[in-house]
């Protein structure tokens, strides 16, 4: 069993936290069923399902801290893991920044759960890996993709009364398209909150259209270029960025946001004044769990407002240290936008680069959030608003904050997740002047 409701997951929890000894004790139990279909080579290769069920339990004598896990829940078992997690905290040194764990909360429901894709079968995902495979065979190209939804329920309780349960759902496709000669290259993701919002057949043709127009790139001198981003290029690097949107790193010294002299930046502009951005557990488009990692609720916060700094993250530590109330931390980040689609962005450029995706992004200096990583699988010259041409990918070495400084404008934004990224995103295109392409990459 890897479901469960609300009140089998209190009565298991309940039960952990009566078994404790300890001074406090904090129990959560996650779990739920992973469908996924995989293909390559325009034939599928793997599919199944995973199901599973998880009890972590945190105990602590005064400042000592022990965690054990188990994925059994008889008696036997729940005594078993209560009392590992008590002998690993009595073996443990004192964490001088231990925070007790956090009082009775109240936490307000967000639509996490959508019941069609908890009933996805395995005969919807075999069509998936179809719609995507057969339009690829028609037009002589190759394609590989991975379709993964899953239906799950968290559940948390501890020592000092508090008590969460709330079940999601979530649906992600990617796909990459090849030609036959390896030499073009197209790629689409969609990260979907509802079966409406997704069509295998409709989002593969991204993939096949940029496939066929990226054969013969010719190689363009690196520099500085107007470029558009679509919504999966510049993601990632306001992923890295919004790292450093913590208190602690920027008043020690170590971000962005660490003001000159001592101290952080909250409430300067660091931004164009186009740029804002926020967090709403309860946005419709993107919904997120009302709380976060440590339990702590959830709310509907401003980023960014026209450039300003106006969040930075206090773990609990650093609030009770520097005096400050601590706040659940976001799990989605909307960014606002104009109207326009990728292709009016283009339109509206007299030369320029158009950018499908970034990957393998690294940090190379985090107090100014320099990133390097590479183009992929699609990128284009512009040229009196039209598509040219393809081009060579490039490594680029550019940090999101001169970028968001740099905006020329911005298009209508799409949901969107990155796998190397906490958060569930709702992203524009970006038109941006002066992005900085170091080399040029022979990959597609």
């Amino acid at each position: 069993m890897s479901m469960y409701t609300e009140q089998q997951a209190k009565a298991i929890l309940d039960k952990v936290i009566a078994l404790s000894k300890a001074d406090e004790c904090t129990a959560t139990l996650g779990g739920g069923i992973n469908g996924n279909i995989r293909f390559a080579l325009n034939n599928v290769s793997t599919s199944g399902i995973v199901t599973n069920a998880e009890l972590a339990v945190q105990v602590a004598f005064g400042k000592r801290v022990g965690v054990a896990t188990i994925n059994e829940f008889d008696d036997e078992s729940l005594a078993r893991v209560v009392r590992r997690a008590e002998e690993l905290a009595r073996l443990a040194p004192e964490n001088e920044e231990f925070v007790p764990a956090i009082a009775k909360q109240s936490y307000k429901p967000t639509p996490t759960y959508n019941a069609g894709i908890a009933a996805i079968t395995p005969e919807y995902r075999a069509q998936v890996a179809a719609d995507s495979i057969n339009p690829c065979k028609n037009d002589g190209l190759i394609a590989a993709g991975f379709l993964s939804d899953s239906v799950g329920f968290f559940a948390s309780a501890n020592s000092n009364g508090n008590f969460a349960y709330q079940q999601s759902t979530g649906l992600d496709y990617t796909c990459t398209v090849r030609t036959e000669d390896g030499t073009g290259s197209g790629w689409v993701a969609r990260n979907a909150g509802s079966l409406d919002d997704f069509k295998a057949s409709r989002e593969i043709q991204t993939a096949i259209q940029k496939a066929k127009g990226s054969r013969g790139a010719k190689a363009l001198e690196p520099g500085k270029y107007t470029v558009i981003l679509e919504p999966a290029a510049s993601a990632g690097l306001i992923s890295f960025m919004i790292n450093g949107f913590d208190a602690r790193q920027s008043d020690e010294g170590r971000s962005f946001l660490t003001k000159k002299g001592g101290g952080n930046k909250l409430g300067e502009q660091v931004f164009d004044p186009r740029v804002s951005l926020h967090t709403d557990p309860w946005n419709p488009d993107v919904p997120v769990m009302p709380w976060d990692g440590e339990g702590l609720p959830r709310e509907k916060m401003t980023i960014i407002d026209k450039g300003k700094v106006s969040y930075l993250e206090y773990s609990r530590y650093w609030a009770k240290l520097k005096g400050k109330q601590a706040k659940g931390s976001p799990g989605n980040l909307i960014m606002a936008g104009g109207t326009k689609s990728t292709m009016d962005l283009v339109k509206g450029t007299a030369k320029g680069i158009l950018v499908t995706r970034t990957w393998y992004i690294r940090m190379v200096d985090p107090q100014t959030v320099l990133l390097t990583g590479l183009t992929r699988d699609g990128t284009f010259y512009i040229e009196n608003g039209e598509i040219k041409y393809p081009i060579k990918n490039f490594r680029f070495n550019e940090s999101p904050v001169i970028m968001l400084n740099n905006i020329e404008e911005l298009g209508k934004p799409i949901r969107l997740g990155d796998d190397e990224s906490p958060f569930v995103m709702m992203i524009p295109p970006m038109k941006i002047r002066d992005f900085t392409f170091t080399s040029l990459s022979d990959a597609v």
